[in-house]
């Protein structure tokens, strides 16, 4: 029988000449920095990641300052990343590592994989690039080279296609050379993100096309088969942006969870009737002297929101109302210190 065609060895040769060698969670590679870098990776393009993760390590550059800090330190730093559950897990985690690990990360798959927020993918990237241990991963770069490559067909999604995959990412992970685990892993992401595309793949000068099912086959642009259409809901809301006599805002924390989890906002509703209720309880001024600002528009994963604010200054709280956990008026200096929404931050420093 013939050999089948090898996929690690030359996306490997094609790494060291034009992969990505210079990110600075490369520069050093440890454990911590690998996991910071991965979690902040997924669904985020690394441009995009960069400067945060710069940021971020220099506000907690070990695993037990990230554990020690304040949660709204760690959401002040996340903010304008998305995906914001991403940050309230590496906290819960590196408080775990230290509870339970001696402030380090576990070099132990399920010990890594019972942390918060990191799933499979997640903790063999980490234990390939952080230690070179044979792990496989399987984000949606791989998923989609893989799918191109073994001319696997359906969703990438669905547990079937998923499990296929997996399969074919850790037999592809024996023909790692000794030494190039935390290599390959990386020439994989940058593989997927740079050559093999989603849109217009550079299919000419891709390293392992001998080998490919989808160019053979014609398949390229069919594979890896596209999620089933669904139509984004749209949602609307309001927000209040009061201000004091003393210029100070006032913010609420969102709920643990749900939509910008932790992260403080402005006061909003689904209707205006309900946060006019709000308002007549909570505020001392006119509810209709409010100035509507531009609308916000926002898409999350699962909805797009319009969110319509409306400013109101030189209000005040009731008596009875004061600063506590969950809503407080903060200068707008503060604001720097404090985890917001990339859309109301961008508001608050517009006007």
């Amino acid at each position: 029988m013939s050999q089948p065609p090898a996929f690690a060895v030359p996306l490997l040769a094609w790494f060291d000449r034009h992969g990505r060698h210079a990110l600075p969670w490369q520069h050093p590679r440890t454990p911590y920095r690998v996991w910071l870098s991965e979690i902040m990776l997924q669904q985020t393009q690394v441009a995009t990641v960069v400067p945060y993760f710069l940021r971020f390590v220099e506000a907690f550059p070990t695993l037990p300052d990230l554990a020690a800090a304040s949660t709204d330190a760690v959401m002040a730093h996340w903010a304008g990343l998305g995906y914001y559950a991403r940050a309230r897990n590496l906290h819960a985690a590196a408080k775990r590592c230290v509870e339970l690990h001696g402030g380090e990360l576990p070099r132990d798959f399920d010990a890594l994989h019972a942390l918060p927020g990191i799933g499979r993918s997640t903790a063999g990237a980490i234990l390939a690039q952080a230690w070179g241990d044979r792990f496989p991963i399987l984000d949606g770069n791989v998923k989609r080279v893989l799918a191109r490559w073994h001319g696997v067909a359906g969703w990438p999604g669905t547990p079937a296609v998923e499990k296929r995959l997996w399969t074919l990412a850790e037999a592809h992970v024996a023909e790692v050379p000794d030494g190039r685990m935390a290599d390959y892993t990386q020439a994989q992401m940058d593989f997927g993100a740079t050559q093999c595309t989603r849109a217009a793949p550079a299919c000419l000068t891709c390293p392992v096309r001998d080998g490919c099912t989808a160019v053979r086959e014609g398949l390229v642009d069919a594979l890896p088969t596209p999620r089933p259409g669904k139509v984004l809901p749209e949602r609307e809301a309001v927000a209040l942006l009061l201000e004091n006599v003393r210029g100070e805002l006032l913010l609420q924390r969102r709920p643990p969870s749900g939509i910008w989890a932790s992260l403080w906002t402005l006061p909003q509703a689904e209707t205006g009737a309900e946060l006019r209720q709000w308002f007549e309880l909570e505020i001392d001024g006119d509810y209709d002297a409010a100035e509507e600002l531009p609308m916000i528009v926002h898409t999350f994963s699962h909805y797009r929101l319009h969110l319509q604010p409306r400013r109101l200054r030189k209000v005040a709280p009731r008596d009875r109302v004061g600063d506590n956990e969950a809503q407080r008026w903060v200068t707008r200096a503060e604001l720097a210190s404090l985890g917001l929404p990339a859309p109301i931050r961008r508001l608050l420093e517009a006007l």
